[in-house]
């Protein structure tokens, strides 16, 4: 399989929202690393960390709550594909995603707040260039459709009876 997504979160606490991208990731057959690192706090080591990917052919996903620098930052110094998907907070409402969405200009981040979101845009972007991916891919989504479907199914023949 050609191509790696590199999971970027701000802090040891996106972890578990993190794993929930990673499960869908393994679900597609792509390989990802996990990193820690952040804009407001270790700027440098986010630029450390690509610079380290530079030669490879990657996606970021980052994931950081509150305020999220950390996609447009990444995304404002690479030329790779930036998925933003920041976890959603009870606590502000969902108003800490306005930081991922309000982003200065030349900033060309995706974002979406969903963990297979996030893993499926990062497989049509690697898909791209990969036939293999794209076909499980297309199986993937065809398990989705076949849901819908026996959903569908089920739902009319209870009414029926």
């Amino acid at each position: 399989m050609k191509g790696k997504v590199i999971i970027l979160m701000g802090s040891r606490s996106d972890m578990d929202f993190s794993r929930e991208i990673a499960k869908h990731l393994d679900a597609l057959g792509i390989e990802y690393e996990f990193r820690v690192a952040s804009a407001h706090k270790t700027p440098k080591k986010v630029l450390e960390i690509l610079e380290e990917y530079e030669g490879e052919k990657i996606v970021y996903v980052t994931v950081a709550g509150r305020s999220n620098a950390l996609s447009a930052f990444v995304d404002a110094n690479t030329i790779k594909p930036v998925i933003a998907c920041p976890p959603y907070s009870e606590k502000f409402s969902g108003a800490d995603i306005y930081s991922s969405l309000r982003v200065p200009s030349g900033i060309g981040s995706v974002v979406t707040i969903e963990p297979e979101g996030a893993a499926i845009a990062a497989a049509k972007i690697l898909a791209l260039e990969d036939r293999e991916l794209a076909d499980k891919i297309r199986r993937y989504q065809g398990l989705k459709k076949d849901e819908i479907e026996e959903a569908d199914r089920a739902v009319r023949v209870k009414i029926k009876t």
